[in-house]
């Protein structure tokens, strides 16, 4: 049974900083891409940034610079390192597995709110 659990989102000050996990389980996390989206209130889902088995990223512009996508094979893990946040940032941010010909797999999200 393949499971995607996030963590690590909360309520953070404009400005400040959170990092976001991903512990994946029941694929071969070692071979996957894995990719961060996010959805804020009335908006489509996004794609936030995407990085490959051997560590290539890109991100979205609106993040450029202030996020930083990382893996940890070892652990199954997958990061979302984020900061100088800004109230747009705010959203429920989704870990994703693609799959090839197959609808990918989604965490269940967490939530992140960027307010003073």
């Amino acid at each position: 049974q393949v499971q995607l659990v996030e963590s690590g989102g909360g309520l953070v000050q404009p400005g400040g900083s959170l990092r976001l996990s991903c512990a994946a389980s029941g694929i071969n996390f070692s071979f996957n891409v894995m990719s961060w989206y996010r959805q804020a209130p009335g908006k489509e889902r996004e794609l936030v940034a995407t990085i490959t088995a051997v560590g290539g990223t890109t991100y979205a512009d609106s993040v450029k610079g202030r996020f930083t996508i990382s893996r940890d094979n070892a652990k199954n893990t997958v990061y979302l390192q984020m900061n100088n946040l800004k109230p747009e940032d705010t959203a429920v941010y989704y870990c994703n597995a693609p799959r090839s010909g197959r609808l990918p797999y989604w965490g269940q999200g967490t939530q992140v709110t960027v307010s003073s």
